[in-house]
């Protein structure tokens, strides 16, 4: 995978994890408030890889 294949499925799972976060918050569903939080956080992992790989392709 490239950075904008890991940028755009980060922006994705950040996007679904805040959605679940705040459902879970809504609803005082703690199982679906810790998925949109673990999900948001591979979409930060995912969205710092492609940021390594785009620096490292500019390096390349």
């Amino acid at each position: 995978m490239g950075e904008a294949t890991d940028k755009l499925k980060a922006a994705g799972n950040k996007a679904a994890g805040s959605i679940k976060e705040g459902i879970g918050k809504a609803t005082d569903n703690e199982r679906l408030e810790a998925e949109g939080k673990a999900q948001k956080a591979k979409g930060t992992a995912q969205d710092i890889a492609g940021s390594v790989k785009g620096a490292v392709g500019d390096k390349i």
